[in-house]
């Protein structure tokens, strides 16, 4: 039968046993997250608990990275449910604080961030990416773990998290986990829950449009056309195009060489649901 994991709210214990674990020589893993948990989190608890001794999750439902006209109060909550996933994957301690312990009155600090927290998701959703850095920073010094583990998904986010690990030089190393999909493609996301029927059948078309950026983009066809098509494809889907670019992988800037390592992005609005997601790609030869 699977413990219980312990769920705690001050800050101070999390990081109390946190620090007693690594003093003992234990590894660490933390998992941070914003709850509605998927299988996509599942799986970065399965990784951190094969390869810490010890995992910590949080789940915090981060208020500075939603902007004034976005779903920060119907963001879907399932605590108990929640506790229940991460205990059955390994986890130990499950950090799951309000927003006072997270930002106590006079809280006025707030990490500004650059380079690949610009374009895309940064220019769509302004002050985004200074949110999700303050409130990771908060994280990990609340749970000072060795390793912290997220999702490819959310590609964007990890550029910026390590970013600004380098930066600050935290004494972490950030770990980033395959996307998790449903057999059909589509990428795993708590905002799926928002979905239709009809827009969760249309919806398909993100993960439609990089499986053709990924054949074409193997078959060398020029940059601009793989776009164009990743568009065709989300728009026949009746999605609202957000964005469909081929850029260059760890700086999101316009590909200087068509055959470099690149990531295809992409993001639309299915009604009120806006989803996002990517594809890797590896380096090629004969490219045009």
């Amino acid at each position: 039968m699977t413990a219980p994991a312990a769920v705690i709210t001050n800050p101070e214990e999390i990081a109390a046993l946190v620090r007693e674990s690594c003093h003992r020589g234990r590894t660490v893993g933390f998992v941070p997250t914003m709850g509605a948990l998927h299988e996509g989190h599942a799986s970065l608890a399965e990784a951190a608990a094969a390869e810490c001794d010890d995992v910590a999750a949080s789940i915090f439902v981060n208020p500075t990275q939603f902007g004034p006209h976005e779903d920060f109060a119907r963001y879907p909550r399932a605590l108990d449910a929640d506790r229940r996933l991460l205990a059955a994957r390994g986890v130990r301690w499950i950090f799951a604080p309000d927003v006072a312990a997270i930002y106590p009155p006079g809280h006025a600090t707030r990490i500004v961030v650059d380079g690949p927290a610009l374009p895309f998701e940064g220019a769509l959703r302004p002050g985004h990416f200074s949110g999700v850095a303050t409130v990771v920073q908060r994280l990990f010094a609340f749970v000072p773990a060795q390793r912290a583990y997220f999702g490819q998904k959310d590609w964007q986010q990890t550029l910026v998290v390590r970013r600004m690990v380098a930066d600050l030089a935290l004494p972490v190393t950030i770990v980033v986990r395959p996307t998790i999909r449903e057999p059909d493609g589509l990428a795993l996301s708590s905002r799926n829950a928002y979905l239709s029927a009809a827009e969760r059948r249309r919806a398909t078309g993100l993960s439609a449009a990089l499986a053709a950026a990924a054949r074409d983009w193997a078959a060398g066809a020029p940059v601009a056309d793989i776009e164009g098509t990743m568009r065709r494809i989300i728009d026949d889907h009746g999605i609202a195009v957000d964005y469909a670019a081929v850029v260059e992988r760890e700086s999101l800037a316009p590909l200087a060489d068509p055959a470099a390592p690149a990531v295809a992005l992409v993001a639309g609005r299915l009604g009120t649901t806006r989803l996002i997601d990517n594809q890797l790609l590896d380096g090629r030869a004969g490219a045009a």
